[in-house]
């Protein structure tokens, strides 16, 4: 079976180089606007933010897609293909669409891995095997402002004629962008220091806890292609009632039997932890959560720790 998939794989990637070597780059979409495709839901809001009316984008991921899993479909192909300008996390977060990247870079199509206007200093080591770094930039602000600045790099190359537009939009943005973090900064101060402890699904707040103090444990590694042994939940469990932490945490793009097994093994301990509420990990929210902007999607992860640990 796995042979026949990676088959079927070589096949779609083959079907685009044949297409692709005669097709013309930056080609504007039927309405006049550049096509932008985007995997996560967080690289879609910061390109339509940048972009503005001179793009149409598309992102693959919707809510609660988790992107470690995420495996290309052939419309996702397809849509890529037609791109003019693709943009992708890298570090290996879509780590089942590392051949797509690179055979739609083979055939020149403009692609971006926002992750590479990150200085190799400012990434965290990942103690995943399968990574070498951590994926998860977006969860300290300061970073994702370099993603979002490389995102919009790659746009300037795609239609110079709107560079000015693009440069005072990421202007705006990077004011609101230091306005959030100031946020975050200011709700972190209203928990005591030894209450500053997040236990997620995931690793994927390693970022988070490095750049605003918070002690982050996850029940998985940084992928969540990785295993919860019962050594992990035993460990975590006594973690929690040694601390007396009050409150852990589900994801939104992740089940939530390891959080609710965490919970129980706690609790046979004669110790009580609550569900603090959901957090946004690999996905922002959607328009009926009304978070569906990275603002807004991190305003309330920050507001959801904060209450639940207070």
């Amino acid at each position: 079976m796995k042979k026949y998939r990676v088959l079927i794989l070589s096949l779609m990637i083959g079907a685009i180089t044949i297409v692709g070597c005669n097709s013309t780059n930056h080609s504007e979409s039927d309405n006049g606007r550049y096509y932008v495709v985007t995997t996560t839901t967080m690289l879609a809001d910061a390109a339509k933010t940048i972009g503005g009316e001179y793009v149409e984008v598309k992102g693959l991921m919707g809510p609660g897609i988790d992107p470690h899993l995420y495996k290309a479909s052939a419309g996702d192909v397809q849509s890529m293909q037609k791109a003019d300008m693709v943009v992708y996390n890298g570090l290996h977060l879509e780590g089942k669409m590392g051949d797509v990247f690179e055979n739609l870079t083979a055939i020149d199509k403009k692609v971006v891995n926002v992750s590479k206007g990150l200085a190799e200093n400012m990434l965290l080591q990942s103690e995943d095997s399968s990574l070498a770094y951590d994926p998860h930039i977006w969860f300290d602000v300061t970073l994702w402002k370099e993603a979002v600045i490389e995102l919009t790099k790659g746009l300037k190359e795609l239609d110079p004629e709107h560079e000015s537009e693009f440069e005072t939009n990421l202007s705006s943005y990077l004011k609101e962008l230091d306005e959030l973090d100031q946020y975050i900064k200011n709700r972190v101060l209203e928990l005591e220091k030894e209450k500053r402890v997040l236990i997620t699904a995931h690793d994927a707040f390693n970022y988070f806890g490095q750049a605003y103090g918070f002690d982050v444990k996850g029940i998985q590694g940084i992928s969540t292609t990785s295993e919860a042994g019962t050594k992990d939940l035993r460990n975590l469990a006594n973690f929690i009632v040694e601390h007396q932490i009050k409150a852990i945490f589900i994801e939104s793009s992740v089940p939530t039997k390891n959080i609710e097994a965490l919970q129980e093994a706690v609790k046979a301990q004669g110790f009580d932890v609550k569900i603090g509420g959901e957090l946004y990990s690999d996905s922002l929210g959607d328009e009926n959560s009304g978070d569906e902007t990275y603002i807004k999607t991190f305003k309330k992860n920050i507001d959801t720790i904060v209450d639940a640990l207070k």
